[in-house]
């Protein structure tokens, strides 16, 4: 087991649309329901999961402290900085120089991140460490 950190930032890129077909019809997750030729419109992701495009950023992350969570290694995060942190966001923290990503825990003006995996322990924050949120996961991106 190891540690969940922040293996690449990327940019998105917001200028070119990428509209695909948007169906009307649910798709059931129990028993088939019969087709729907009907199509509602076009669905750009951009718009759809990035909410404050100048303040979002992708990330890849690598290790599994955050299964629980349902970010597993290898998946890319969608990040917004323009965000407040608020107890029990998922956040990319900066923590004595090395990018992580655990859920923040605020209580009583004390400061913990902590992983969603029973294999790691909470990591409490003290006034000597370095310390920044870099912003709040709002999406996970992963295959199947």
């Amino acid at each position: 087991m190891k540690k969940t950190t922040v293996k690449a930032i990327y940019h998105p890129d917001t200028d070119s649309a990428c509209a695909r077909p948007l169906f009307v019809a649910s798709v059931s997750a129990g028993f088939p329901s019969p087709a729907d030729d009907y199509i509602e419109g076009q669905l750009d992701l951009n718009t759809h999961l990035i909410k404050h495009p100048a303040a979002t950023y992708f990330v890849r992350v690598a290790g599994d402290s955050m299964i629980r969570a349902g970010i597993h290694s290898g998946d890319i995060l969608i990040v917004d900085r323009s965000l407040e942190p608020r107890d029990k966001n998922v956040v990319i923290a900066n923590l004595n120089g090395e990018l992580t990503v655990k859920r923040i825990r605020i209580k009583q003006k004390k400061l913990m991140l902590v992983p969603e995996n029973e294999n790691y322990p909470p990591q409490k924050i003290r006034r000597d460490m370095e310390f920044e949120v870099w912003g709040i996961v709002t999406h996970v991106i992963h295959s199947l």
